[in-house]
């Protein structure tokens, strides 16, 4: 397996102390992948392979234990045949009934270091919060980020040939999903598979366990995310939308299956930042998806919707470098990206190609902010010709490879 050396860094940062590893993430994202390297690096440590329960509640044949008492009961058994410390490594806990009960109490029974993968965000919510306030500790799971993407590209012969401009072209037609690259590279197989797995995320995570049953609005819905991708609207929009075709809804219906879709991690909701007002808006947020080549397996991948694209791409790089994400205002302009990290910020504006036509309408907005924090023009460019009162224009492939 290759290691994705982002989230393994985080992982070993916190191997071996007191506090659980949630791994969270949308389904086919890497989470099953990061905890096998994780047991291999306990096993590279010394640890005996007795001490280590892996358990996929994928499969069937743990079937039984999906009962948080069978798994209790089950765990303690284990442990109660080795010596020393347990390592305890749960893939997709959310099978598990309760199965923050389980948790609360190993950690409390037994000398054991405790990780576990999840495909809902509500893993962290409600009684969770109150067994294992501070006792825990997230590592969130994105799609491949272009780098890791040429690196499981270069492993499939198809694939290995390619430019990097072309391997570029594929990054945002087919997006992220490490599963691809174990496909022969053809684009008919590729988008089966992604529809195949957009399909599972709509039944397992998003329909099953929020029991909707308008099956046919909630897809509805997501059409029309993955048709205004980069564009803002609310949950009235779509709403008033969705009427206008004949179809009987509240704003109340499609923000709760909005809600759905965020906590399967299938897309992220964006709002406004004023940048002058410095507060938050409450109206007109963006979504972005997850996973571009879902999108693609769903609507088709159209050249027109550049912009859009190139804006999710971006978006996904600075949630993986650990930004906090905002669309910004400024007067009746529109900054792209105000990104935060600690005491950082970062304001960014995505377009497809800079031209005479468009220069100014790029780098307007960012001349209007008057702080001295970094402003970036991302473009597909590579002859950059433009350097303006501070504000860099960089090419978007050559910032989505910095480290």
């Amino acid at each position: 397996m290759i290691v994705r050396e982002r989230y393994m860094r985080l992982i070993r940062d916190f191997m071996d102390k007191p506090v659980i590893k949630i791994i969270t993430g949308m389904r086919r994202s890497g989470k099953s992948a990061l905890l096998e390297l994780t047991r291999q690096e306990l096993l590279d440590r010394g640890v005996d392979r007795k001490n280590i329960i892996f358990i996929n509640f994928e499969s069937l044949r743990y079937e039984a234990l999906r009962d948080y008492k069978a798994l209790y009961a089950e765990i303690i058994k284990i442990a109660g045949q080795t010596e020393g410390r347990i390592y305890v490594l749960l893939d997709e806990i959310q099978e598990v009934n309760t199965w923050e009960q389980v948790i609360n109490s190993l950690r409390v029974d037994l000398d054991c270091d405790i990780y576990v993968t999840g495909s809902n965000a509500k893993l962290l919510s409600g009684e969770l919060a109150t067994l294992l306030a501070g006792r825990y500790v997230e590592i969130q799971v994105y799609p491949l980020d272009f780098d890791e993407y040429l690196a499981f590209a270069a492993e499939n012969e198809d694939e290995a040939k390619l430019s990097k401009r072309e391997q570029f072209a594929n990054f945002l037609r087919f997006g992220g999903l490490p599963g691809i690259h174990q496909l022969k590279w053809d684009e008919d197989r590729v988008m089966q598979y992604l529809h195949d797995i957009y399909n599972s995320v709509l039944l397992k995570d998003v329909i099953a366990r929020n029991r909707i049953r308008d099956t046919a609005l909630l897809e509805s819905i997501v059409l029309y995310l993955m048709d205004n991708i980069g564009n803002t609207f609310s949950a009235k929009t779509i709403s008033d939308f969705l009427k206008s075709q004949g179809r009987k809804l509240s704003t109340e219906t499609v923000y709760n299956y909005l809600k759905a879709l965020e906590s399967a991690f299938l897309i992220h909701k964006v709002v406004r930042f004023d940048i002058k007002g410095k507060r938050i808006l409450e109206t007109q947020e963006k979504y972005y998806l997850s996973d571009l080549g879902l999108r693609h397996a769903v609507i088709g991948y159209r050249d027109n919707d550049i912009a859009g694209v190139l804006e999710n791409t971006v978006f996904l790089e600075l949630l993986r470098r650990g930004f906090s994400v905002n669309i910004g205002k400024q007067d009746v302009a529109e900054v792209d990206f105000v990104a935060n990290r600690a005491d950082d910020r970062l304001y960014i504006q995505v377009c497809y190609i800079l031209t005479p036509e468009n220069t100014d309408r790029e780098f307007a907005p960012l001349e209007a902010i008057s702080d001295n924090y970094e402003k970036l023009v991302l473009s597909t460019d590579t002859l950059l010709r433009v350097n303006r009162g501070g504000i860099r224009q960089k090419n978007i492939i050559d910032f989505l490879l910095e480290h």
